[in-house]
C-alpha cells in the first residue's frame, strides 16, 4: 500500500490536484476561525458547552444537531457559519423541481448546456436561500431581552449590524460554493461532498481530547463514564459500522442482460452475456438529511410556542409534545425517524430510478433481459427488483440513523460524539472516502498502475 501511495505522487499531474484539494480544504477550515466582530465568543461559547452537555432540548441543542448533520458549525458566528448547506438546499429543490415541472426537466434533458444552465439557477437560488438563513441565524443572537441568545455584543442590535452580518456570511457561503467547483474543475474528487467530509473530520478532534481528558481525570475503571467497557464497546461499534456501510454502499443487485446476436455475412457480432447494477443503498444520505430535517420542524414550533404560554397548562402540553421530538431522545422521535426514513428511501429513488427509461435504453442498444419482453415487461421487473432492494437500503439507513441515539442513551451523553461513531456523519465519510479512491484509481489506471483497492500479485 505503501509503495501505491508513493506512486500516486510520483505522476505529476495527480500530485498537483491532490495538493491543490488538500490547499483549498485547508482555507476552507480557516475560515471558521474567522469570526464576524460583533459576536460575544464567550457567550457563543457558553452556549455550545450547554449544548454539547447534552441540553438537546435548547436551541442550542438543535444548532448543535443540525451542524452535525450539515457539517457546518452555525454556533460560532464565522464567516462560514453556514457552511456550505445552502448550496445542498437549492440543489435539492432543483432536483425535485426537475421531476414535476415540465420547463426544467426539459433543460436537463439538453445534456451539458442544460446542466451549466441548471447549476447557474443553482447558484442565484444559493445566494437568496443564504440570505434568509444567516439573517434569522444573527437575528436569533440578539439580546436576551429581545428573545435572542444574547450572542451578539452590546450595541451591535441595530438593524445595519445584522444586514452587515448577513451580507457577511453569504459572501462566505458563495466563496465556499467556489472553492467546490474549483475542486470538481482542477481539483480530485467531488468538492461539496469533500467539504462535508471536511467539515465533519474537524470534530475529531475535539472528541478525542474529550476522551482523554475524561479518561485521565475519572480513570477507566468499569460503571465510570468514560470506563473500559464503553471504550471497548465505542471501538466495537465504531468498526462494525464501517464494515457494514462499506459492504452496503459497494453492494448491488446485479441483473443479467443479453445482447442481440447480429450475422452480417459471415461476421457475428453481439450475443454477449453482461450485467445491470443497481446499487442497493440507490438513495444515498439523502433520506436520513430529509426525515431528520422535517423532525426538527415540530420540536421546534411545540418548544417555542410552549414557551410563549410557559405558564398555562397548554404551554406545558405543547412542550411535552416538543421534548417528544427532541432530536436523539424518546421512542416516539425514533419511531417517527424510521417511518420518514423509509418514506424518503422511496421517494427519493423513485425520483432518480426511472426504469421504463432504463428499459427503452436497453432495447434501443438490442439488449433485453432473458426470460422478459424489451420494453414495458422489462420496466415492470426492473421496478419490482428496485422495489425489493430499496427495502433493504432503507432498513440499512434506519440502522444507521438511530445508532446515534441508541450510544447517546445508553453508553454516553454527548450526542455529538455519539453521530461520529455511528451515524450519518460516519456514512457521509465513507462514502465519500471510496468515491475518492475510485477517482484516485480511474487516474492510476488510465496511467498502466494498480489501482489503490487492486490486490497485489
Amino acid at each position: 500500500m505503501l509503495s501505491k501511495l508513493l506512486t500516486v505522487f510520483r505522476i505529476p499531474e495527480l500530485r498537483n490536484k491532490i495538493l491543490l484539494t488538500i490547499g483549498l480544504l485547508a482555507v476552507y477550515r480557516l475560515g471558521f476561525h474567522i469570526t464576524l466582530p460583533f459576536i460575544d465568543q464567550d457567550q457563543v461559547r457558553e452556549v455550545m458547552e450547554n449544548a454539547q452537555s447534552g441540553d438537546r432540548n435548547s436551541i442550542g441543542g438543535l444548532l448543535q444537531v443540525v451542524s452535525v448533520f450539515a457539517a457546518t458549525e452555525l454556533q460560532s458566528g464565522s464567516i462560514f457559519g453556514l457552511g456550505i448547506m445552502p448550496y445542498i438546499t437549492a440543489s435539492i429543490v432543483f432536483q425535485l423541481l426537475g421531476t414535476v415541472y415540465p420547463p426544467l426537466e426539459a433543460i436537463q434533458k439538453e445534456g451539458e448546456s442544460g446542466r451549466r444552465r441548471i447549476n447557474e439557477y443553482t447558484r442565484y437560488a444559493t445566494v437568496v436561500v443564504c440570505l434568509v438563513q444567516s439573517f434569522v441565524l444573527i437575528w436569533s443572537m440578539r439580546s436576551q431581552e429581545s428573545g435572542g441568545s444574547g450572542s451578539l455584543l452590546p450595541g451591535y442590535d441595530g438593524l445595519h449590524w445584522l444586514i452587515l452580518g448577513t451580507l457577511i456570511m453569504t459572501s462566505g457561503t458563495v466563496f465556499l460554493m467556489w472553492i467546490g467547483e474549483q475542486i470538481d474543475a482542477y481539483g480530485i474528487g467531488n468538492g461539496i461532498s469533500l467539504l462535508i467530509m471536511a467539515g465533519i473530520l474537524a470534530r475529531m478532534p475535539s472528541i478525542v481530547q474529550k476522551w482523554i481528558e475524561g479518561i485521565m481525570t475519572a480513570g477507566t475503571e468499569i460503571g465510570s463514564e468514560f470506563g473500559i467497557e464503553r471504550l471497548l464497546t465505542m471501538c466495537i461499534v465504531f468498526v462494525t459500522v464501517i464494515a457494514v456501510v462499506v459492504f452496503i454502499t459497494q453492494g448491488q443487485r446485479r441483473i443479467p442482460i443479453q445482447s442481440a446476436r447480429h450475422v452480417r455475412g459471415r461476421r457475428v457480432s453481439g450475443g454477449n452475456r453482461q450485467w445491470l447494477p443497481l446499487r442497493v443503498n440507490q438513495s444515498g444520505v439523502m433520506p436520513i438529511i430529509f426525515a431528520s430535517s422535517l423532525l426538527m420542524i415540530p420540536f421546534f414550533l411545540f418548544s417555542q410556542i410552549g414557551r410563549v404560554f410557559a405558564e398555562s397548562s397548554a404551554g406545558q402540553w405543547l412542550g411535552y409534545f416538543g421534548s417528544l421530538f427532541s432530536p436523539g431522545q424518546g421512542f416516539v422521535y425514533s419511531l417517527s425517524y424510521i417511518v420518514l426514513i423509509y418514506f424518503f428511501c422511496y421517494f427519493w429513488t423513485a425520483i432518480t430510478f426511472n426504469p421504463k427509461d432504463m428499459a427503452e435504453n436497453l432495447k434501443d442498444n438490442g439488449s433485453f433481459i432473458p426470460g422478459y419482453r424489451p420494453g414495458v415487461r422489462t420496466a415492470v421487473h426492473l421496478e419490482q427488483v428496485m422495489l425489493r432492494i430499496t427495502y433493504v437500503g432503507a432498513a440499512f439507513l434506519s440502522v444507521i440513523a438511530v445508532i446515534p441515539t441508541v450510544i447517546a442513551n445508553t453508553i454516553t451523553n454527548d450526542f455529538v460524539t455519539a453521530s461520529f461513531f455511528g451515524g450519518t456523519g460516519l456514512l457521509i465519510i465513507v462514502s465519500v472516502t471510496l468515491d475518492l479512491v475510485q477517482k484516485i484509481d480511474s487516474h492510476l489506471v488510465m496511467r498502466n498502475y494498480p489501482g489503490l483497492l487492486d490486490s497485489e500479485n
